[in-house]
């Protein structure tokens, strides 16, 4: 039995299939003459297009999470410095054409590790394109995702994002990787493609190919060579449940369950999967791949195609969240040190004003024109007075509803005075997790301080619900927190009044509500608050909340 960090839920079981060892490093000892080095050049240059050219047409048929990360992949391949610089090395020092990109690509990604933070999450990417560009001009399969007629499960140290959104619609039916975090590019595009996904599972590839595996999105668990009896019995309890379209406690108290969607695609889903509105609107799509920033009518119409299927229902938008790993060219973007601490989500519009008041234009014109019920949020808010600030920019665009996201343990804190100000909060847990751990979110050796179950996480939670309570005012969670079916009764129990989670996590989150009640869920979150740790708050609700008829206690 291997264990990891659970980050797609589900529970699948078929033999284990290793992704390919990686490109073998270009000798650094050839060198080309100086009349073969236009060839060598040129070659840098076709190759290049042609990764580009391949990744945006696997962005074309992606949607949603996918297709930004496939795209940002993309931009990667088509970057003039990257090729600018291997052409320098081929002609200056006449390197071939392989190593020349080799060794830029690897300057690139040292410098991004070094920036550490969400910087270094990058990585990854720059190898991928890297490699991609390698092999083209080299004219050799890249190693990556194998093909195979039967079900598999697909074991790697790591994955690049064009890696893993090539997997839909293939025979893989969930992912293991020893590194990576909760919301690596893998964790994301899994959740997505409803793959059950385990990440940080250290020896996993040491895992003999073609071994058997059971693999546990949820308890973050591999088990290898499992008897047939013991899958059958993880199948069973791990079975989809649908969802009616109505979120409630056992005692008939009401809890909305809604979706966190990135584009149209998503929303069509969600409103398919019958969630109650919209927790969480990523507006981000409308600002990538571009060397400016949207007009007004882009935005409007971009917006609406997602308001349209909540008609009559609520959808709460977060305003840009660029900045840090997702910098925009539009923004000026400066070098940063430790950009998770630095201008990003609404501190953008410290530079770029006018961005964030064309986007609050657009979406007052796009709820004007469809009758969804617009609410608006801003993201890494730490002080009152930035929250105050964009509440009237808001109220200035004609939109009336106007909350902010608790991501800081500033904002935490500040909960009560935030309330007095702005008409809800929505608690983005994976930030607020990262930031009051001081741990990496996408670091898996940290993986056990990055846990919404953690304690001191809880109990800020607990505050900024106690807080809203006091208030009379909303209080969400759209962090991956809210999906965790074993979590949610807590939640709700430190004063969360909505949950917002993928589509795919909307029946069985149903059903763990379902089986407690108020009061249950009360307790609940004071066992687990006055715990220590992680796994101490995990027992401690699970002793609260044991019920035979209720699989997840």
């Amino acid at each position: 039995m291997l264990r990891g960090r659970g980050v797609s839920p589900g529970v699948v079981s078929a033999p284990v299939v290793l992704l390919g060892e990686p490109l073998v490093e270009p000798d650094g000892a050839v060198t080309v003459g100086p009349a073969d080095r236009a060839a060598e050049v040129s070659a840098i240059e076709w190759a290049a297009v042609a990764v580009a050219d391949r990744l945006r047409r696997r962005t074309d048929a992606a949607s949603g999470e996918s297709r930004a990360i496939l795209d940002a992949s993309r931009l990667l391949a088509s970057d003039p410095e990257l090729v600018a610089e291997a052409t320098a090395l081929v002609q200056a020092k006449g390197r071939t054409a392989p190593r020349a990109v080799w060794e830029v690509g690897s300057a690139h990604a040292r410098q991004l590790a070094a920036l550490g933070g969400r910087m270094a999450e990058r990585v990854a990417d720059v190898l991928d394109v890297r490699d991609r560009i390698i092999a083209e001009i080299l004219d050799v399969d890249l190693p990556g995702v194998p093909e195979r007629d039967e079900p598999f499960v697909l074991v790697a140290r790591d994955l690049a994002p064009a890696d893993t959104a090539a997997l839909d619609g293939g025979n893989c039916v969930a992912l293991v990787t020893e590194d990576g975090g909760p919301t690596s590019h893998t964790a994301i595009i899994a959740r997505s493609l409803g793959l059950p996904a385990v990440v940080a599972a250290a020896g996993a590839t040491g895992i003999p190919a073609d071994s058997v595996v059971l693999v546990d999105g949820d308890q973050g668990t591999i088990e290898v060579e499992p008897s047939a009896e013991v899958v059958e019995a993880a199948r069973a309890a791990s079975a989809v449940i649908a969802f009616d379209g109505c979120g409630a406690l056992a005692d008939g108290e009401v809890l909305p369950l809604l979706a966190n969607v990135g584009g149209a695609a998503d929303a069509e889903t969600a409103a398919a999967a019958r969630a109650e509105g919209v927790g969480l609107f990523r507006t981000e799509f409308c600002f990538l791949d571009r060397g400016d920033a949207p007009s007004v009518d882009e935005q409007v119409a971009a917006y609406r195609a997602v308001l349209g299927p909540f008609a009559g229902r609520r959808v709460v938008v977060r305003t840009l969240d660029a900045g840090s790993d997702k910098p925009l060219p539009f923004t000026d973007p400066q070098p940063e040190e430790n950009p998770a601490l630095g201008v990003r989500g609404l501190r953008l519009a410290r530079r770029s004003p006018q961005l964030l008041d064309d986007q609050l234009r657009a979406l007052a014109a796009a709820a004007r024109q469809e009758s969804a019920h617009v609410e608006v949020m801003a993201p890494m808010v730490a002080t009152v007075a930035e929250a105050r600030g964009f509440v009237e920019r808001c109220r200035s665009a004609g939109l009336e509803r106007v909350g902010v996201m608790i991501e800081t343990p500033s904002a935490a804190l500040l909960a009560a005075e935030l309330f007095a100000v702005v008409d809800f909060v929505s608690i983005g847990t994976n930030d607020l997790v990262q930031y009051t751990m001081a741990a990496d979110r996408l670091l898996g050796e940290l993986g056990d301080l990055n846990d919404p179950w953690q304690p001191a996480v809880l109990r800020l939670i607990h505050a900024v619900g106690q807080a809203g309570r006091a208030a009379g005012k909303p209080v969400g969670v759209c962090g991956e927190a809210a999906g965790d079916p074993a979590l949610a009764p807590v939640l709700v129990g430190c004063g969360v009044t909505s949950l917002s989670m993928s589509s795919r996590g909307l029946g069985r989150v149903a059903a763990a509500l379902a089986a407690v009640t108020h009061e249950d869920c009360r307790r609940a979150a004071e066992a687990a608050c006055s715990a220590s740790g992680a796994e101490e708050a995990r027992a401690a609700a699970r002793r609260v909340l044991a019920n035979p008829e209720n699989p997840l206690y």
